[in-house]
C-alpha cells in the first residue's frame, strides 16, 4: 500500500509521528494493534533527519529492525540511510536515546532476531515471500551517553 498511495501514507505517518512525540508515546503507539517506536534517521544525501515509525521488536535492551519495504524489491531508504549513518536517535514510549546500528549477516544471531521480528510482526515472513531479495535485519544497540567513542 505504501508505494501505491504514498501521499496518503506520508500524511498518516506524519500525523502518527506528531501524536507519538507530543504524547511521549502514549498515543500513536500502535499500528494494526501492534506496538511501534520512532526512529529518526539522517538522510544519506539530504543530511536531514527524517522520522520513521517501525514495529517494536526487542531482544533484551536492543531494538530489532527489518528493511522489509512491504516485500517490494528495493530496500527502503530509511534502512539504507540507517546503515550508512551507523547511529541514530530513537524514541520508545517516553524514552529517547541514541543507538548504534549493527547489520546482521547469515548465522545464528540473524536467525534468532528474524524469529523475534516475526513474533512481533508476522507479516515480515509474508513480505519475504513476495521478493527475491533477502530482507535485511539490524540490531539497534543503545549507546551509553558516557561512552566517549
Amino acid at each position: 500500500m505504501s508505494t501505491r498511495f504514498k501521499g496518503v501514507t506520508d500524511r498518516m505517518t506524519a500525523r502518527q509521528v506528531e501524536q507519538y512525540r507530543t504524547s511521549d508515546g502514549r498515543t500513536g503507539n500502535k499500528l494494526m494493534g501492534k506496538p511501534v517506536f520512532l526512529l529518526d534517521v539522517v538522510g544519506r544525501t539530504s543530511g536531514e533527519k527524517r522520522p520513521v515509525m517501525l514495529m517494536l521488536a526487542t531482544r533484551g535492551d536492543d531494538l530489532l529492525v527489518c528493511g522489509s519495504n512491504g516485500g517490494n524489491d528495493r530496500t527502503p531508504n530509511w534502512y539504507r540511510n540507517l546503515v550508512a549513518a551507523g547511529e541514530s536517535d530513537v524514541q520508545v514510549g517516553d524514552q529517547r536515546y541514541r543507538v548504534r546500528v549493527r547489520e546482521l549477516e547469515e548465522g545464528d544471531e540473524r536467525q534468532e532476531c528474524w524469529r523475534i521480528l516475526n513474533e512481533a510482526w508476522p507479516q515480515f515472513q509474508s513480505y519475504q515471500e513476495l521478493t527475491d531479495r533477502r530482507l535485511p535485519v539490524a540490531v539497534l544497540e543503545r549507546i551509553d551517553p558516557n561512552d566517549a567513542r
